[in-house]
C-alpha cells in the first residue's frame, strides 16, 4: 500500500485568474533529447508572510516539479498527469507554509516533455498536444489557508509566472517519458539565464479545461533494494531486483568527476546473463526498422560524494537494470529501485493453501501497479498507452486491488474528451502517439475496445454505487451505443453481402464492418485483419445496449431504458439468427454455434445472448471444446477473464479449477512455473526454451482474479457499491483453505474458509447493517445485516455437471 502523507490540498483554480503562461525556448533539439526548462523568480518575503499561511497552484503543458529555495513542494510526481490536453488539464495546489524565509527567496519549476509533446505510445511519436512545453503558476501568501479570501482576513499577495520571470537549462539535459533522462551534474550552478517570453497559443488562452482531478496523484511507492549484481566480462554490471516494476532508479554511487553511466532498463535475461530487449522490438509492416525502446537513463557526475540522482522526468518498466561506464564495483546499498504509480489505496487481498496460485495473484497485484501510474496502461515498457480494451477486461478485478473509483473516473474523462464527433471511441486514452505515416487504415473504434465507454462505468458503478460518475459517463456511453447502431445498419461484411444479396430483416442489428481486432491473441487462431468478426462485434453490440438501457433505468432516463433496452433485445435476437446453427443437424444434437469457438461460447453465457432453454446446451459444448483441448483454454483476449466465472455459474465448476490448474500452455500456472513476477502478454512470455516473447508484464490475463475474489473466495456485491453483500465461497480445484479481504466505503468485508475432515466451515464478517447473503456449498442460506458470522456444512460431492 501507498501512503498518503504530502501536503496536496484542493486546487484553487480561480488563483491562477491573473498568472500567464509561461512558454519554453524554441526552436528545440529532436523530440527524444529535449532538456527539461528550468523558470524562476525571486521574491522578498516579510517576517509576517514567512511564518504565515502560503500555497502554491500550477500547472504544465509538460511534467513539472516545483522548488522553494531548493527544496521540493510536495511528493507527487508527473504533475500533472496524462490528459486530453485540448479538453482537460489538470491543476495542483500545495500547502507551502513553512518554506519560505524571511527576505530573499527563489520559486523554481522544472518543466519537461512529459505526455504533452514527448514521444508517447508505440510509436513515439512527439508533439501530441504542441511543440512548446509551458508552465503557470500563482505562489499566493497570506490570506486564508488553503481556499483562498476569506471575510476578516487581510488580502492575500500573488506572485505569480508573468514578465521578469527566467528561464534556463538546467542538470537534465534531455528529459522523455519514454527514452529516458539525460542529468548532468556538472551543469548545477552554471545555468545561463534568459529571460522567459509569455506563451500565447489557442490552448493557454483556453482557461475552461482548468479542472481538480478526481484522481489520486502518483507518488513512489515500494522500495527496492537492489538484490543482486554482476559483473560481465564487458565491465557491463547487471543489477536484479528481483521483480518486475515500473518506476525509477535511485543511485548514489556515481563515480568521480566526470564518469558518464549509462543505465538501461530491461525485464529479461539472455543465455549468458547480459540485457536483452529483442522480444520488445515491434515493427509493423510498413516500417523498415522497429520503433525505439528507449528506456536509458544517463548520468554524469560531478564528483560529489552526497550527490544522489533519481530520475524524476521519465518511468521504466524493468527488472533488471545494466549499468555502463563505472570501472569499480557498484555498491548494492547506493542503488534502489522506486515504484512509481497513482497512490491507491490498496482495498482487497486474497491467499489460500495452493501456493502457486498465490504467485499468480501476486503476479497479477504487481502488473497492475506496473500499469497503473496515472492511467491504465498495457505495459510500462514498450507501448504504456491507455489501452481501452485492456481496461475493459480488467475493470472488475481492479476494483478488488485498490480503490480505483477516481482513478477510474479520471481516466474515463479522457475517454469522453477523446470521442470523436461521429461517437467513435479511440483505441487508447489519452490518445496519443499514433502514427500519422502509416497507411494502415483508421484502427478506432473495435468491440471490446470501443466498448469500455460503456463497460468500465458500469463495473465502477458495481464496485462503488456512484450514481454521479454513472450520469457523468451517460452521455458518452449514448454516444458509443448510437454509432454502433448507426455504423452496423449501414452496411454488412463482403462476404455476408455476396452471400445474401438482399437485406435480411436482422441483418441492420448485425456489427460486421469497420476496423475490428475480433477475439485477439486467440490460441492457434491467424488474425486476419479483413475476416468477419461479426460474431464478436454483435455480441458486444447487444452488451453495451443492455448496459445503457440499465443505466439509463437508473439515472430516470425512461425512454431511454426502453429505447436501448428494446435495442439490446433486437441485436440479441439478430445474433441468435445469424449465429445459432439452424440446421435439423444442429437441432437433434442440442444449441450449437456457427463459430464454435471457446471464447464465442463463453460470450454467449456470460452476455445472455442464448435463450434460457439453450444455455445448458451452450455450456455443454463450451465445456465439450475445452475438455477436447485437454483442459486448456483457447480464449483470446476478450473473454479469457469470462471463461472461469462463466464455467462456474453454468454448474462445471470443477472444470473451471481444470482450467485454472492447467500446468501445460495456455495456461496462467505455466507463467508461475517458468519464474514469472508478473502477468504475461503472451501465453508462453517465457517459452519452454526459455526464450522471451512479447511483453512480460501486462495485466489483462491477471483478469483470472476476479475468480479467486468472487468465486472461491465468494465475495459479491448484491447491491452496486456492496450496499447489500453476497458471500458464496465456490471451493474446489484441492484447495483446503482461502482468506480474503474486501475494504468498502460501508467497512471492511472479511471470509476466511477451510475444509477438514469433510466438513466445509467459514467464518468472518461484513460491515454492520449491511443486508448480507451467505451461501454454503451445499445450497443452504442464511440472511443477516452484518456483523462476525460462522456457518459450516458437510462439504457436498463433486456437482460438475459433465460428470
Amino acid at each position: 500500500m501507498i501512503s498518503n502523507p504530502a501536503p496536496l490540498v484542493g486546487p484553487v483554480l480561480t488563483d491562477l485568474d491573473d498568472a500567464a503562461w509561461l512558454a519554453t525556448p524554441t526552436p528545440t533539439p529532436v523530440a527524444g533529447n529535449r532538456p527539461a526548462y528550468e523558470l524562476r523568480t525571486h521574491l522578498t518575503v516579510s517576517a509576517a508572510e514567512a511564518a504565515g499561511p502560503a500555497r502554491l497552484t500550477a500547472t504544465a503543458h509538460g511534467i513539472y516539479e516545483a522548488f522553494i529555495n531548493g527544496a521540493r513542494v510536495g511528493d507527487v510526481e508527473l504533475a500533472p498527469g496524462a490528459t486530453s490536453y485540448r479538453k482537460t488539464l489538470y491543476v495542483q495546489t500545495w500547502d507551502v507554509a513553512g518554506m519560505l524565509c524571511e527576505g530573499e527567496n527563489e520559486l523554481r519549476l522544472v518543466v519537461s516533455d512529459g505526455w504533452f509533446r514527448g514521444r508517447c505510445g508505440p510509436s513515439r511519436v512527439p508533439d501530441n498536444y504542441g511543440e512548446a512545453t509551458a508552465v503557470i503558476a500563482t505562489l499566493t501568501l497570506g490570506g486564508s489557508p488553503l481556499a483562498g479570501d476569506e471575510a476578516g482576513t487581510p488580502a492575500p499577495r500573488r506572485v505569480v509566472t508573468g514578465p521578469g520571470w527566467e528561464v534556463a537549462v538546467g542538470a537534465i539535459m534531455a528529459a522523455d517519458l519514454m527514452d529516458g533522462q539525460t542529468t548532468d551534474l556538472m551543469r548545477i550552478g552554471r545555468e545561463k539565464w534568459e529571460p522567459a517570453a509569455i506563451a500565447d497559443t489557442p490552448l493557454t488562452r483556453d482557461r475552461t479545461r482548468l479542472a481538480a482531478s478526481p484522481a489520486p496523484p502518483v507518488r513512489r511507492g515500494e522500495l527496492l533494494p537492489a538484490l543482486h549484481i554482476s559483473r560481465l566480462p564487458s565491465g557491463r554490471q547487471i543489477v536484479d531486483f528481483g521483480r518486475m516494476l515500473s518506476g525509477w532508479v535511485r543511485l548514489s554511487d556515481l563515480g568521480p568527476c566526470g564518469t558518464r553511466l549509462k543505465l538501461t532498463h530491461f525485464e529479461v535475461l539472455d543465455a549468458n546473463g547480459d540485457m536483452t530487449t529483442r522480444h520488445l522490438r515491434y515493427a509493423p509492416p510498413f516500417r523498415k526498422e522497429p520503433y525505439p525502446l528507449g528506456q536509458v537513463d544517463t548520468i554524469i557526475s560531478r564528483g560529489v560524494a552526497e550527490d544522489v540522482v533519481e530520475p524524476r522526468h521519465t518511468t521504466h518498466g524493468f527488472r533488471y537494470v545494466a549499468i555502463d561506464g563505472a570501472d569499480w564495483p557498484l555498491d548494492p546499498g547506493r542503488i534502489t529501485a522506486i515504484e512509481v504509480r497513482s497512490d491507491l489505496m490498496q482495498r482487497g487481498g486474497f491467499t489460500c493453501s495452493n501456493r502457486d496460485i498465490n504467485r499468480l495473484h501476486a503476479n497479477t497485484v504487481r502488473a497492475w501497479r506496473s500499469n497503473s501510474c496515472d492511467l491504465p496502461t498495457d505495459c510500462p515498457q514498450r507501448e504504456r498507452w491507455g489501452y481501452t480494451g485492456d481496461f475493459q477486461v480488467f475493470a472488475r478485478t481492479a476494483a478488488f486491488l485498490d480503490d480505483v473509483g477516481g482513478f477510474a473516473r479520471k481516466w474515463l474523462r479522457s475517454l469522453a474528451d477523446e470521442q470523436r464527433e461521429d461517437g467513435t471511441i479511440p483505441n487508447a486514452a489519452p490518445d496519443t502517439g499514433t502514427d500519422d505515416s502509416s497507411p494502415l487504415p483508421d484502427l478506432s473504434g473495435a468491440a471490446g475496445w470501443g466498448d469500455a465507454a460503456t463497460i468500465v462505468p458500469w463495473e465502477m458503478y458495481r464496485a462503488y454505487g456512484d450514481v454521479e460518475a454513472l450520469a457523468e459517463a451517460y452521455p458518452m456511453m449514448r454516444r458509443w451505443v448510437e454509432r454502433v447502431e448507426r455504423v452496423a445498419a449501414s452496411d454488412r461484411h463482403p462476404t455476408r453481402a455476396k452471400k445474401h444479396a438482399e437485406w435480411r430483416e436482422h441483418d441492420r442489428y448485425l456489427w460486421d464492418t469497420g476496423f475490428q481486432w475480433g477475439e485477439w491473441t486467440e490460441p492457434g487462431v491467424q488474425w486476419d485483419p479483413r475476416g468477419d468478426f461479426g460474431i464478436v462485434a454483435t455480441a458486444y453490440f447487444a452488451r453495451s445496449a443492455r448496459i445503457l438501457a440499465d443505466t439509463a433505468e437508473i439515472l430516470g432516463k425512461r425512454d431511454d431504458a426502453v429505447r436501448f433496452g428494446e435495442l439490446s433485445d433486437r441485436v440479441a435476437a439478430a445474433w441468435r439468427a445469424e449465429f445459432v446453427d439452424a440446421t435439423p443437424k444442429s437441432a437433434q444434437s442440442g444449441m450449437r454455434l456457427t463459430q464454435p469457438t471457446q471464447a464465442n461460447y463463453v460470450r454467449a453465457l456470460a452476455f445472455d445472448l442464448v435463450e434460457p432453454a439453450q444455455r445448458e446446451d451452450a455450456a455443454a459444448r463450451l465445456a465439450e471444446l475445452i475438455r477436447k483441448n485437454g483442459c486448456r483454454l483457447s480464449t483470446g483476449f476478450l473473454s479469457t477473464g469470462l471463461l472461469l466465472p462463466t464455467l462456474a455459474d453454468a454448474g462445471y465448476l470443477d472444470l473451471a479449477y481444470q482450467v485454472l490448474l492447467q500446468p501445460k500452455e495456455p495456461g496462467w500456472l505455466v507463467m508461475v512455473e517458468r519464474g514469472a513476477t508478473s502477468i504475461w502478454e503472451e501465453w508462453d512470455g517465457i517459452d519452454a526454451e526459455g526464450r522471451p516473447h512479447n511483453s512480460q508484464n501486462h495485466y489483462a490475463k491477471g483478469a483470472v482474479s476476479t475468480f479467486l475474489h468472487e468465486y472461491v473466495a465468494g465475495i459479491r456485491p448484491a447491491a452496486p457499491g456492496y450496499t447489500a453483500v453476497e458471500i458464496a465461497p465456490s471451493p474446489g480445484g484441492g484447495l483446503s483453505n482461502c482468506q480474503a479481504i474486501l475494504k468498502t466505503a460501508a467497512g471492511l468485508i472479511d471470509i476466511a474458509w477451510t475444509i477438514t475432515d469433510g466438513v466445509f466451515r467459514m467464518r468472518g464478517e461484513t460491515p454492520q447493517g449491511t443486508p448480507t447473503t451467505l451461501r454454503l456449498p451445499d445450497g443452504g442460506v442464511v440472511e443477516t445485516v452484518g456483523g462476525r458470522f460462522s456457518e459450516s456444512c458437510p462439504l457436498p460431492e463433486a456437482t460438475d455437471i459433465s460428470k
